[in-house]
């Protein structure tokens, strides 16, 4: 009975944190707008980490409680989850070419992340917090990249909108005339009603009902994501006790499973609507913050509780990073030669992904001896 107990709470715990982190994140970008924070900020800095609030969560607290093997299982899990079978399915169903460009840089650093916290792991006792440091490097190359990026986009499309506007204001007064100018804001003096306010800064007058509402989310959605963080934390070591199963194994199976559906639903939903680049860009994304960010939090916080560096066992040294690397090389190197994505990789990483949780499973014989 206290497996099905222990499995209810784990649902339950993927539940709040899913939906606190899309309570949060929405909550979040709407302040940030309002306030006055330019939209190629938000998009490159909040939305870029908002998948991956669940796996920040449950990895910190998960160091926070001792269970490194929750901690690490559950980062590095993700990402073979995210690369061998969310990616993977969508590389089956929507092949496509891309823009160097535009992906070049991320995989890049996606693969050296892996590489140096793999080498960094393998030749030391664990993962100091100053090789936390050195792991952190390439997250904030990442962020650089991607706000300079969002930047070069957002003014290519404030030139575009505006010249647009101006060939269509020289069309309706009757002349050929096309010029492009600056692109200027300005915000004219709003005056408040009984029920809105008005921000100064900006001048964007909000409904006070509506600036209740999203307060609320803001607060609601961080509770979910801590209140489901911690029981997958607590029921997922229990769970994990009950079946003799090693700490390792639940962080990179079940815990990693349900800290990626963020990611699976983005997959799903661009899937659905035919746009590749959406999935595999949020994929990559996802997958550089959980390997430099959540590890490197992870390390400090082992740090500063035990005053040690954060335990890395035999199995992710010899499984389950071997197998990272494995999935993002083929995931993109391939991809950068020949500039597009084909098909027959998607199928090989999910062919990988189901043989290597074939060698989890079989390396943990109690699992196949449960009685439930």
């Amino acid at each position: 009975m206290e497996y099905f107990i222990c499995i209810i709470c784990l649902i339950i715990g993927i539940i709040l944190v899913v939906k606190g982190g899309d309570w949060f994140v929405d909550a979040a970008s709407w302040m940030a707008e309002v306030s006055g924070i330019p939209t190629f900020i938000i998009g490159a800095t909040i939305v870029s980490l908002a998948t991956t609030l669940p796996e920040i969560l449950v990895s910190s607290i998960s160091a926070a409680k001792g269970s490194a093997g929750l901690a690490i299982g559950n980062a590095v899990g993700s990402v073979n989850c995210n690369i061998a079978l969310i990616m993977a399915v969508s590389l089956i169903f929507m092949p496509a070419a891309f823009k160097r460009k535009n992906y070049a840089a991320k995989m890049i650093i996606l693969i050296v992340s892996i590489v140096l916290l793999y080498v960094l792991s393998a030749t030391g006792d664990g993962l100091t917090w100053w090789q936390g440091l050195i792991v952190l490097i390439p997250f904030i190359a990442f962020m650089t990249e991607n706000i300079i990026s969002a930047k070069k986009n957002a003014d290519l499309k404030e030139l575009i909108d505006e010249d647009e506007k101006i060939k269509k204001e020289n069309l309706e007064r009757g002349t050929s005339l096309v010029l492009l100018k600056d692109f200027v804001s300005s915000s004219k003096p709003v005056i408040s009603g009984k029920g809105t306010v008005t921000l100064k800064r900006t001048g964007i007058t909000l409904e006070k009902s509506e600036i209740v509402k999203k307060i609320l989310l803001f607060i609601i959605g961080a509770a979910a994501i801590v209140g489901g963080a911690e029981l997958m934390c607590i029921y997922g070591e229990r769970f994990a006790q009950l079946l003799g199963v090693p700490d390792e194994i639940i962080g990179v199976t079940i815990l990693a499973v349900g800290t990626s559906l963020p990611e699976l639903v983005t997959t799903l939903t661009a899937i659905s609507k035919k746009k590749s680049e959406l999935s595999v860009g949020n994929v990559i994304g996802a997958n550089i913050i959980d390997i430099t960010l959540i590890l490197s939090l992870c390390s400090f916080i082992s740090a500063g509780k035990t005053g040690m560096s954060l335990p890395i066992n035999a199995q992710c040294i010899a499984l389950d990073f071997p197998f990272c690397i494995a999935a993002a090389a083929i995931a993109c190197i391939p991809a950068l030669i020949a500039g597009k994505f084909r098909r027959w990789q998607g199928i090989v990483m999910l062919l990988g992904y189901v043989a290597y949780i074939v060698i989890l499973v079989l390396s943990t014989p109690q699992i196949a001896l449960i009685n439930f």
